[in-house]
């Protein structure tokens, strides 16, 4: 099947007009599922055992059901097998979450007196203190940034306003002012000079887990999660969550209310005399 790949990624890409962000994703998703050799399900339950968040595995599964309904409509198989397979309910989607001492640790793995460590604090809190997405940080420029706000290039070119913490700002002058040279406009910059990549910014996240000797999977997307989810749990309205975290749907945002109920289980279930 994997010969129809190509035909499939420029089905999407000219019939449904996905962004192309969604259509590497796609063809990251099924390129690994084709490589392995192996039906759904036990591909699947592959993803679970090498510990893959629940958001990836869901997002695979979505990738793999719209190949072979592809594969289908084009007549190259019978029959799809993956439409007896039920989409995973909203509740087993809900994403890895940091705890706030989880998050503290994490940055703290930064050594932020050599320029790269200094580099990844800002970008972390920026991360973690506005709930930016990874490809939003890529983007930001020089300019995008004030003593109080940074101007947030988000999906579909879509621009909006999000709040600077004390800690991200504080991050960000200690980077800027030592350890930053040369004109580039990028706001972070790689060793060679060019502005970051998503990649570097996962695998940097990645060695700091690690560092941080946290034992779950954590990418870039699990900080911006931890953000919706710590606000939520202090008291923050869904609304303000959503236009922070640059939704265009309230159900989207809605999945942190799923989080913060879970933490609340775990807590009365922890603290509580009956429980």
């Amino acid at each position: 099947m994997k010969e129809h790949l190509p035909d499939f990624l420029g089905y999407v890409a000219s019939e449904k007009g996905l962004a192309r962000n969604t259509i590497e994703a796609y063809k990251r998703d099924l390129e690994l599922y084709l490589d392995s050799n192996q039906d759904v399900i036990p591909f699947l339950s592959f993803l679970r055992k090498q510990k893959y968040a629940s958001s990836t595995v869901a997002r695979m599964l979505v990738s793999i059901k719209l190949f072979h309904r592809f594969l289908r409509k084009e007549n190259i198989i019978k029959e799809d097998k993956t439409s007896l397979i039920e989409s995973p309910k909203l509740w087993e989607l809900i994403p890895e979450v940091l705890s706030e001492e989880e998050v503290e640790s994490l940055l703290n793995a930064c050594d932020t007196h050599t320029q790269i460590g200094a580099r990844d604090r800002a970008i972390l809190e920026f991360l973690y203190g506005s709930g930016l997405r990874v490809s939003e940080v890529c983007s930001l420029n020089l300019h995008d940034v004030d003593e109080e706000k940074v101007r947030v290039t988000g999906k579909g070119s879509k621009e909006r306003i999000v709040p600077v913490g004390e800690m991200a700002l504080h991050a960000l002058d200690h980077y800027l002012n030592n350890f930053r040279k040369g004109e580039n406009k990028a706001l972070f910059i790689s060793r060679g000079g060019k502005r970051i990549d998503r990649q570097t910014i996962y695998t940097r996240v990645r060695f700091y887990a690690k560092a941080a000797n946290i034992n779950k999977p954590v990418s870039p997307h699990t900080l911006r999660h931890s953000f919706a989810t710590h606000l939520l749990d202090h008291g923050a309205d869904l609304r303000i969550i959503q236009e922070l975290l640059g939704h265009a749907d309230i159900s989207t945002t809605d999945r942190y209310t799923h989080i913060s109920r879970s933490h609340l289980e775990s807590a009365f279930s922890q603290f509580h005399p009956r429980s």
